[in-house]
């Protein structure tokens, strides 16, 4: 199966079988040609449109999904941007038809000229409809598309980092706490050659009191 596209409406895909080729194109274009005469396909052809001039959408292999996601991601939003123009574009003559639907359901005589006016105005409503959900399925297949662009252009700067002065105010601290506990602290040398005594400061001293002795 090989399924083409046009450049002027990417969201159109046809699907005929065999593999690319001028066979294949001719069949794509015959099922276009077919789906526009019944009013189910409401795009226009620019003039001397051909068959070589579709463009065959090929299924990205695990590799290719893989090793770019990037370029995924890019033409995912670069679908949204042409669903969301194609939208607006048919969006204020699709509501009009939509309000001239409440008519239908009046009481009021309605011409032969009215009824053929609005029953031109659905294929325009059904159009912007089919379009409008693609853009809304589009938009949510697009948020993750985002996050991988947003992750993509992130600055390496972004990382969070401890200020210096916050860095510097740490170090004094455990400097100063080293200190104050080496000051409780004092060597002190006999002169008359004994071996050095250690002096602490504040220290408590506990003294064992003896028994006294009575005689028997």
């Amino acid at each position: 199966m090989v399924r083409y596209t046009l450049a002027q409406s990417p969201e159109v895909v046809l699907t005929v079988a065999g593999k690319d080729s001028p066979k294949a194109r001719e069949k794509a274009m015959t099922e276009l040609m077919e789906l526009m005469d019944s009013g189910k396909l409401d795009t226009d052809l620019a003039d001397g449109f051909s068959p070589d001039q579709f463009i065959e959408v090929r299924e990205l292999s695990m590799s290719e999904d893989r090793e770019d996601p990037i370029t995924q991601a890019v033409q995912v939003l670069n679908n949204l941007a042409t669903l969301k123009i194609k939208v607006q574009e048919l969006r204020s003559d699709a509501m009009q038809v939509r309000s001239a639907i409440d008519i239908l359901f009046s009481d009021e005589l309605v011409s032969e000229e009215q009824i053929n006016s609005l029953k031109e105005g659905f294929k325009t409503l059904k159009s912007f409809a089919q379009l409008n959900m693609r853009f809304l399925d589009a938009r949510s297949q697009a948020e993750n598309a985002r996050q991988i662009l947003d992750e993509a252009l992130k600055s390496p700067n972004s990382e969070v980092k401890i200020p210096a002065e916050n860095l510097t105010s740490v170090n004094a601290e455990a400097v100063n706490g080293t200190s104050a506990a080496t000051e409780s602290i004092e060597i002190v040398s006999n002169a008359d050659g004994e071996e050095p005594v250690t002096e602490i400061e504040d220290a408590i001293v506990e003294i064992p009191v003896s028994k006294s002795t009575k005689k028997k």
